[in-house]
């Protein structure tokens, strides 16, 4: 029996040394909506604003983020400020894969939205058929963390495109795109709260669509008034954002305030 109780004491510290996430508390989603916006503001900033082009800044961004990645991936437990990198790059990345196919192909708004949801359909499936769960609790091997990554990629990718689509496309501009999905996932809340709609699915849910609302806030901040923005510029908004994410990942980091219990990833 002692020796058993040895096992699982090792088994619970090295799931928690191993889960590669954050929990999912308010911090979590104050950066994740900070992080998309970047991701919409600084993709602009470096193809338009410092001129260097979509294909140039996405070579240079996929570049980066891969290096990145390979850092996130060998590290054996959640580090917040490898971690939020990770997603703040993921972000642009995911914004120019959709604005290269739309710009630069000239394939419509609409197709770049359905084809990223079959795609991100597709990643969640096979995640599940292997993994048997989708939880983020559980990062805790190498291939569930590819999974999560994947996923995540698309769900900037389309949400990208969902944005542009509501905002651009059908003209609702972009405070408006905004407040319909910042609707859209107060009532996820209230399904999940009020409900007890299934956790996991909630969260996904949620997840997918804070990137067009990140998209749209972004958008509406940085884009010219006479463009239905605000006109704050791309400089400023990503600036202003990326100092709010730093300080709020250096307090993640001092407090270990997201940091996911044993018990949760047991």
């Amino acid at each position: 029996m002692e020796h058993y109780k040895m096992d699982q004491s090792r088994v619970s510290s090295a799931s928690e040394m191993l889960n590669k996430v954050p929990e999912v508390t308010l911090y979590f989603w104050i950066i994740k909506i900070m992080a998309t916006t970047v991701g919409e503001t600084a993709a602009d900033l470096l193809a338009v604003r410092m001129n260097m082009g979509l294909t140039v800044t996405s070579v240079v961004m996929s570049v980066l983020f891969a290096v990145v990645l390979v850092f996130q991936l060998r590290a054996r437990r959640y580090v917040p400020t490898l971690y939020w990198l990770t997603v703040v790059l993921i972000s642009i990345v995911g914004t120019l894969v959709s604005d290269n196919l739309v710009d630069g192909f000239g394939i419509s708004l609409v197709t770049t939205s359905i084809a990223f949801s079959i795609f991100l359909a597709i990643v969640f499936a096979a995640w599940y058929s292997v993994e048997k769960t989708l939880s983020i609790h559980t990062i805790v091997t190498s291939r569930r963390e590819r999974f999560y990554w994947l996923a995540i990629l698309f769900t900037f990718a389309m949400g990208t495109s969902v944005g542009d689509l509501l905002a651009e496309s059908i003209d609702l501009g972009y405070l408006q795109a905004a407040i319909v999905f910042a609707l859209s996932i107060a009532a996820v809340g209230a399904l999940y709260y009020g409900l007890r709609l299934n956790a996991v699915f909630c969260f996904w849910v949620a997840y997918i669509l804070t990137r067009p609302l990140g998209a749209s806030i972004g958008d509406w901040l940085a884009k010219p008034v006479i463009a239905d923005g605000l006109g704050l510029g791309t400089v400023t908004t990503s600036v202003m954002f990326l100092a709010v994410i730093l300080a709020v990942v250096l307090y993640l980091t001092v407090s270990k305030a997201d940091r996911i219990a044993p018990s949760a990833v047991e």
